[in-house]
């Protein structure tokens, strides 16, 4: 008998462990998860959001104690800082290296712990993340301490919230909010270097096998001017998978970069004879926006001999003469672009540009 109540008290133990039923966060709180990305880190905060509960003006220096308090809760006496949240272990998680207030923090998880002054807030980043509260906290833990000013504000937010804001490329600032006060810390992180070991990574990958992937990031050292000789590896790469004008303009510009014009032109040249018409108007306006007035007119006057009764062609020979300050000749193709625009919207959009071309004005600026 004796047995069977042992193995009865065994089972009751294993299922209590097992299938605990899901229920609300204790004392009124409700439990909340933020997350955002900073450039290329994944930042995620979990958290417990206690209420004012009517308890406005008492919460700073009162619930919130004032720095380390001493506890001995849990039979171990500690100077316990403020738990940043209700009820569990407030967590923050990066998935890069990133810096806090211009300290740095490896990637990982990590036990958020504030302790509060009147004149400022130290911010604990703990390598325990299990413990109630901060009730286990320890100093022995810590992983990283940065000193920041909190911020009055002038409305009350009910329950204790985390935000994201004056987002960049790099950076963020992260603020605790509750009652009246703001406590704001700076994330940023060291994106290009990140992105680089990005993508030499994802290189290795079987995301290697789409062209677009190659085009990507031959893209991307072009844009920062990094890199070149990668970057043109990486178009000659797309271009022999997937051989178009677009992969031969990118291999082209990266070339011009490099200061080798004559391979540039050559292989810009080889790309012009099978574009499309659409590619070549798109060139064509590339070749505006970056001022070469003539040799956009030159690619326009081109892709309209090859073809006269297109749409597109049409537009192209308005925006270049536009361009040259002939409005009048660019008035005639407005005329013929309109009378061919494929549909409402972009006969409304030749419509608008007649009228700034009849001002004198050119439709390119």
């Amino acid at each position: 008998m004796k047995f069977r109540i042992l193995i009865f008290c065994l089972l009751c133990t294993a299922l209590a462990t097992q299938a605990q039923l899901t229920m609300p966060a204790n004392g009124g709180s409700t439990k909340a998860t933020v997350a955002e990305m900073i450039g290329i880190t994944d930042v995620t905060i979990n958290y417990g959001r206690p209420a004012l509960h009517g308890r406005e003006g008492k919460i700073w220096g009162q619930l919130v104690h004032e720095g380390f308090m001493d506890d001995a809760s849990f039979g171990k006496p500690i100077k316990m800082p403020w738990r940043a949240g209700a009820n569990e272990n407030t967590t923050i998680s990066f998935s890069t290296d990133v810096t806090i207030e211009g300290k740095p923090l490896k990637a990982g998880k990590y036990g958020f712990h504030v302790a509060y002054y009147p004149d400022r807030c130290v911010l604990i980043f703990s390598n325990n993340t299990e413990g109630w509260g901060s009730y286990y906290y320890d100093e022995k833990d810590d992983a990283l301490r940065v000193t920041v000013k909190q911020v009055p504000q002038n409305n009350v937010t009910e329950r204790l919230t985390y935000t994201f804001s004056d987002q960049t490329d790099s950076s963020a600032t992260i603020s605790l909010i509750w009652e009246k006060m703001a406590i704001p810390f700076v994330v940023s992180t060291e994106l290009q270097k990140l992105q680089i070991a990005s993508i030499e990574r994802e290189m290795n990958s079987t995301k290697s096998f789409d062209p677009q992937t190659y085009l990507t990031a031959a893209n991307y050292y072009l844009e920062h001017n990094i890199h070149l000789d990668k970057a043109l590896q990486y178009a000659q790469s797309a271009t022999r998978i997937f051989n178009n004008f677009n992969t031969s303009y990118l291999q082209s510009n990266i070339l011009r970069k490099l200061n080798r014009t004559k391979e540039a032109d050559s292989v810009i040249n080889v790309a012009l004879n099978k574009a499309s018409a659409q590619e070549l108007n798109r060139y064509g306006r590339l070749l505006l926006n970056e001022k070469f007035y003539d040799k956009a007119f030159e690619v326009f006057k081109s892709n309209h001999t090859k073809h006269p009764d297109e749409y597109v062609t049409n537009v192209g020979m308005m925006r270049g003469y536009s361009a040259l300050g002939n409005y009048k000749k660019a008035l005639q193709f407005a005329d013929k672009a309109k009378a061919k625009a494929p549909d409402e919207r972009n006969k409304q959009a030749i419509e608008k540009m007649i009228v700034v071309l009849k001002e004198g004005k050119d439709i390119n600026s």
